[in-house]
C-alpha cells in the first residue's frame, strides 16, 4: 500500500503552520521594530516614550499626529481601505466572505501605517494590526500554494494566532483568540496547526527580545473569600465600560460620517485630538504599557487614575474612530488597569483589607474589560494568566469576565469587533454553513427560462397556461414590464375550489399576490435562504440590478439547496489533494 499522500497530507499543514508561525514571529518583531524607530524619529533623546514625548516642544506635540493623518489619510482612503481601524473585523471578515482571501499589500501597508501612528502618540494598539499582518502572511502562503478554502482559513488562523502569541509571549492566549474571535467551526484536527504556529511565533519572538515580559505584574494573593465579592463587582463595571467605550467609538464614526467629512481627512481630525490631549495628559498616549505598569505596581493616586481613565477613552474613541490603522486590545488593557486601581482604592477607602491592593485589582480589570469588550473570555483570562503566571488569579478573572460578557451580551449583543462589521453592513454568522451560502452570488444560479405574463392576461389564457407550462409558477408584469405580482397554481386552485363556474372576466391581477419576496442579481445565497427558511416560498423572484424591479429570472429553493451541496462536495473533494499536488515526487 502506497501511504505517501497520507504521510504528506499530515506532515505538509504542521510544516505550513511552522513556516507561517516563524514569519509572523518575525512580523511581530519587525512591526515593533518600525514603532521604536518611529519614535525615535518622532520623538530624540533617551529613554522610553514618555521621557522623549516630554522633551519635545508643545507645537512639535501638536503637529506630529496631525502631520501623520494627513499624510497616511489618503493611503487609507484611496490605497488600501482594508487597513483602518483595528485589523481584526477585517480578518473576520475575509474568512467570512472571501475564504481567507487577503490583499498580499496589507502586510506592508498595515505595519508601516499602524506603527507611524502610534509612534506619534496616537492611543492604538498593537495587537490586532499583528493578528492582521500574521495572517496577510498566512493567506499569502495558501494562495501561492494554490490551497483550497478551508486550508486556506486555517493558515490565516495560523498567522493570527503566531502574531498574538508572538506580541505577548503568550501562546495558549494566541491560540484561544483565534478560536474564540476568528474561528467559530474549528475543527479539533485543526487545532494542533494553530498550536504549532502559536508556539513557533513565541519562540522566534523571544529570540529577538531578550528585554523579559511587557508587565510587571504584582505576586497576586487570594487570602479572604469575601475579596471575590470585590472582583465580581469590579466585572460589572468592566461590562459597563466596555459598552461605553463601544459607543464612543462608534458614534464618533457615524458623525464624522452624518457631517460628510472625506474620509481620507479623518484620521488628521483624530490627531489634532491627540495632539490637543498630549499637551497635557501625555500617560494617556500611545501603547500605554509604562502607564499601565505604574497602576500594576500601586503608585498612581486615585485623581490620577480617574483622569487617565476619561482621558484614554477619549484619546482612543478618536483614534478608532476616526479611521486610524491600530488595535483596541491595548486600550482595552490599558482601561481595565486604570478602572481596576480606581475600584482598588475606593474599596480600600471603606475596607482595610491588607492583601487587597488597587494592584490586584488592576491586574484583574485589564482582562475583565479586554473579555467586555471582545467577549471572549477565555482568550482574556489566558491572557492575565501567562502574564502574570500566577494560579491562584483564575478564580478572580473568571469571576470578573463573566458578569463583563453577560452585560454586554445582554445590553449590545456584539463585540467590538462584530459591531464595527454590522456597521459596515457585515453580519458574522457564527456557523459554517452559513458562511459557505454568503459565498455563493445569485447571479450565478438564476433560472432564466420562467414565464411571465402581463397582468391584465384573461383566465381562459391563465387556465390554458396552467395546463401546458411545466413551471407551477409565473411573474406578472405591469405594462412598463416592472415586476406586479406572483401567480401561483396555488392561486388557481382557490379559485377552482368555488362552487359554481368562474367569472371570465378574472384576469392575473384578480389573482396573483402582491406581497412577495424577491432577491437583486448582486446578493448572496445567505440572504436568499433567509427568505426560504422564514416563508413557504419555492422560488423568488430575481430583479436585476441594473433596472429597478425588472425581473430578470428565478431562484429556485431546490437550485439553492443543489448549489449548497456542490459547493460542500467540492471542498471535501479538495481535502485530500490540496496539500499532497504541491509536494514534490520522489
Amino acid at each position: 500500500m502506497n501511504t505517501k499522500p497520507a504521510l504528506a497530507t499530515i506532515l505538509f499543514p504542521l510544516l505550513l503552520a511552522v513556516v507561517i508561525g516563524g514569519l509572523a514571529g518575525l512580523g511581530a518583531v519587525f512591526f515593533r521594530w518600525l514603532i521604536e524607530l518611529g519614535i525615535t524619529l518622532f520623538w530624540p533623546g533617551q529613554g522610553g516614550f514618555l521621557d522623549q514625548y516630554d522633551l519635545a516642544p508643545w507645537y512639535w506635540r501638536l503637529a506630529v499626529p496631525v502631520v501623520a493623518g494627513l499624510i497616511l489619510g489618503p493611503l487609507l482612503h484611496f490605497v488600501a481601505p482594508e487597513i483602518r481601524g483595528p485589523g481584526v473585523p477585517e480578518v473576520m471578515a475575509s474568512l467570512a466572505l472571501r475564504d481567507g482571501i487577503i490583499r498580499h499589500r496589507v502586510t506592508m501597508a498595515k505595519s508601516f501605517a499602524t506603527a507611524t501612528f502610534i509612534a506619534a502618540g496616537c492611543s492604538l494598539g498593537r495587537e490586532g494590526p499583528i493578528v492582521q499582518i500574521g495572517s496577510s502572511i498566512g493567506s499569502s502562503l495558501s494562495q501561492l500554494f494554490r490551497l483550497g478554502p478551508d486550508h486556506r482559513k486555517l493558515a490565516v488562523a495560523c498567522g493570527a494566532a503566531a502574531g498574538i502569541a508572538a506580541t505577548f509571549q503568550a501562546p495558549m492566549a494566541g491560540t484561544l483568540f483565534v478560536v474564540e474571535i476568528l474561528l467559530f467551526d474549528l475543527e479539533v484536527a485543526s487545532l494542533s496547526n494553530i498550536v504549532i504556529a502559536a508556539v513557533t511565533g513565541t519562540l522566534v519572538a523571544k529570540s529577538f527580545w531578550s528585554d523579559g515580559a511587557l508587565f510587571q505584574t504584582p505576586v497576586f494573593t487570594l487570602s479572604h473569600p469575601a475579596e471575590l465579592l470585590v472582583y465580581l463587582a469590579l466585572g460589572v463595571l468592566a461590562g459597563l465600560l466596555s459598552l461605553l467605550f463601544m459607543s464612543a467609538i462608534f458614534a464618533l464614526t457615524k458623525a464624522l460620517s452624518k457631517l460628510n467629512i472625506p474620509g481620507w481627512l479623518t484620521p488628521a481630525l483624530g490627531g489634532l485630538t491627540i495632539g490637543l490631549i498630549g499637551l497635557s495628559c501625555p500617560e494617556a498616549l500611545g501603547v500605554g504599557y509604562d502607564t499601565m505598569n505604574q497602576a500594576l505596581h500601586g503608585h498612581m493616586l486615585l485623581a490620577s487614575v480617574a483622569l487617565l481613565l476619561l482621558v484614554k477613552l477619549i484619546a482612543t474613541s478618536a483614534c478608532i474612530g476616526s479611521g486610524m490603522s491600530g488595535g483596541i486590545f491595548a486600550p482595552s488593557l490599558f482601561l481595565g488597569a486604570m478602572l481596576g486601581a480606581l475600584w482598588g482604592q475606593l474599596v480600600l477607602s471603606f475596607w482595610a483589607g491588607p492583601t487587597l491592593l488597587p494592584a490586584y485589582c488592576a491586574l484583574v480589570g485589564m482582562g475583565a474589560v479586554v473579555a467586555g469588550t471582545t467577549l471572549a473570555p477565555i482568550t482574556a483570562i489566558l491572557t492575565i494568566f501567562e502574564l502574570s503566571y500566577n494560579y491562584e488569579i483564575i478564580l478572580p478573572l473568571m469571576l470578573a469576565c463573566i458578569p463583563s460578557i453577560i452585560i454586554v451580551r445582554l445590553l449590545h449583543g456584539f463585540s467590538i469587533y462584530e459591531t464595527r462589521l454590522l456597521m459596515d453592513g457585515i453580519r458574522i454568522v457564527r456557523g459554517h454553513d452559513a458562511n459557505r451560502l454568503r459565498a455563493l452570488k445569485i447571479r450565478d444560479y438564476i433560472c432564466k427560462n420562467f414565464t411571465s405574463l402581463p397582468e391584465d392576461t384573461p383566465l381562459a389564457e391563465i387556465m390554458t397556461e396552467v395546463m401546458t407550462n411545466p413551471f407551477p409558477h409565473f411573474v406578472i408584469t405591469k405594462p412598463d414590464g416592472q415586476l406586479a405580482g406572483v401567480l401561483t397554481l396555488r392561486d388557481v386552485r382557490a379559485l377552482l375550489a368555488q362552487p359554481g363556474p368562474a367569472d371570465p372576466t378574472i384576469t392575473a391581477a384578480d389573482l396573483m399576490k402582491t406581497e412577495i419576496a424577491t432577491v437583486n442579481e448582486d446578493d448572496n445565497m445567505e440572504d436568499a435562504f433567509h427568505l426560504f427558511s422564514n416563508h413557504h416560498f419555492s422560488f423568488l423572484p430575481v430583479l436585476s440590478s441594473v433596472k429597478q424591479n425588472k425581473t430578470i429570472g428565478c431562484l429556485k429553493k431546490d437550485d439553492l439547496i443543489t448549489a449548497y451541496n456542490q459547493h460542500i462536495l467540492k471542498d471535501h473533494c479538495q481535502l485530500a489533494s490540496n496539500f499532497v499536488c504541491h509536494l514534490p515526487d520522489k
